[in-house]
């Protein structure tokens, strides 16, 4: 269906279906981008780009590029909030879109490090494409949260923002089934010569479905008034920063939590679940590979839960399922309690769940699935409203900017680091979890704090909020 307009012949809106399905399908495309390099980075990057590198060192190496994203993400923000703000929100979205995917389809075409005249090349250019990955996620986000509340009937705002926020746990979903498939379908050889290709390769398929669908949305309500006012910000980000640094720093504080409990849900427990339980069983892993462990390798192991990798994929990937349907689920709840009061109590639940972590993510296959199941459970609930709370922060001309520079900030100090600080705990508990439960139940409290401080939004007048 396409945009409509009423018989008084007034500007033409986006359809329900058409809002729900472009803002669900563009953060979809997005996610699983993001998601096949993460997968990529734990099963196949360490081996493939840094060969001469120890287990421990490889995996560190690859995190610390899967990293480089977040650092791009804030100049995402700046460049697509400054356009998004300025030019629309319709353009931008494409932009964001189209970046993302050209970047996800040229890492599939990469030469790896063993190549001739590529080990240092295939790591650099790996770092330049993840750059740009980061740098449209920067920007995507917020104009897909965007393009969901401001065209959310009244009382909906919340409702309409979890399906952008569904294309989290649905990219997560794909990807990872493409990659079970391709380890099952091709040997470990194929796999790690050219089936690791594939899920990027076949990103161009869905950036095709997303861009057709995103080509014929009109802009929104809210954007429209803003230019009839004639209230376009010529520097967004300067007039941000300048009237509206407070609803930065609280958004960028809101989100922490969300962002360190999900990275270690997905990243880290990928590592810390398939890695070896005891040194025994990862020398006999190693010599059955006929690559045994050297005396670096042997000093720097640390155990995990020895969950054989396919069965651990099939694990996060029913823990997602719970994270999609409470992200559902959040959404009438936030609108029934407020943003405010309803992300208190989760973040509470975030916070006890990190005290109780160890007793989950330690003792063996079935307590770590109760803990994907309860942490992706309190991940939904928490991810969920962020569509609405945080554009909800800010007027309509500053609104793309701002959301998307403290969603963004937020993954800089909260997801760039939560993998690889939690590598560097686990390693320095000798194998055990419990200082990745206190790192998480930290972040609880610091967001906590900053949703204390914070305004309820569920009834501000997001339409005609203009600065």
């Amino acid at each position: 269906m396409s945009s409509t307009a009423t018989s008084q012949g007034t500007k033409p809106v986006n359809s329900r279906g058409r809002v729900i399905f472009a803002s669900l399908i563009g953060t979809t495309i997005e996610f699983y981008d993001f998601y096949a390099y993460a997968t990529a980075s734990v099963l196949v990057f360490p081996r493939l780009f840094f060969p001469n590198a120890t287990d421990i060192n490889a995996l560190l190496s690859a995190f610390a590029i899967f990293g480089v994203a977040f650092v791009a993400r804030p100049v995402g923000a700046i460049v697509f909030g400054h356009f998004g703000d300025k030019i629309g929100r319709k353009g931008t979205l494409v932009a964001s879109l189209l970046t993302m995917g050209i970047a996800t389809f040229l890492i599939g075409l990469l030469p790896t490090a063993s190549m001739p005249g590529w080990a240092v090349l295939a790591p650099l250019l790996l770092v330049v494409l993840r750059f740009c990955q980061g740098l449209a996620l920067g920007g995507e986000w917020s104009g897909a949260a965007l393009l969901a509340t401001e065209n959310a009937p009244e009382g909906k705002r919340a409702i309409f923002g979890t399906f952008p926020q569904l294309g989290a746990p649905i990219g997560f979903i794909v990807a990872n089934l493409i990659f079970i498939w391709m380890n099952v379908a091709l040997s470990a050889e194929e796999f790690m010569a050219w089936g690791w290709r594939v899920p990027f390769l076949l990103s161009a398929v869905l950036v095709i479905v997303g861009l057709y669908v995103r080509l014929k949305l009109v802009e929104s309500a809210s954007f429209s008034k803003v230019v009839a006012q004639d209230k376009v910000q010529k520097l967004p980000l300067a007039a941000t920063l300048k009237g509206h640094w407070r609803p930065v720093l609280a958004g960028t504080f809101i989100m922490l939590a969300t962002y360190v409990l999900f990275y270690i849900m997905t990243s880290f427990t990928l590592s810390y679940g398939t890695a070896p339980s005891s040194l025994e069983a990862a020398q006999t892993a190693a010599e059955k590979a006929g690559k045994p462990l050297n005396a670096a390798q042997i000093a720097a192991f640390v155990p995990g839960l020895g969950i054989p990798r396919g069965d651990f994929l099939w694990m996060l990937i029913l823990g997602v399922v719970f994270f999609g349907i409470f992200t559902v689920v959040s959404g009438p709840l936030a609108e029934k309690w407020g943003r405010r009061k309803f992300l208190l109590g989760v973040t509470a639940g975030i916070f006890a769940f990190g005290v109780f972590w160890f007793s989950m993510f330690g003792p063996g296959q079935a307590a770590a699935m109760v803990g994907l199941i309860v942490g992706f459970a309190l991940m939904g609930l928490t991810f969920g409203p962020m569509a609405s709370i945080l554009p909800e922060l800010f007027p309509a001309n500053v609104r793309y900017t701002g959301s998307a520079v403290a969603y963004n900030l937020s993954s800089v100090i909260g997801a760039a680091p939560a993998s690889f600080v939690a590598i560097a705990l686990w390693q320095a508990a000798n194998g055990s979890t419990w200082l990745i439960g206190l790192y998480m139940a930290i972040a609880a409290v610091i967001t906590f704090v900053a949703l204390w401080f914070t305004r309820e939004t569920r009834d501000m007048d997001y339409e005609n909020n203009v600065a």
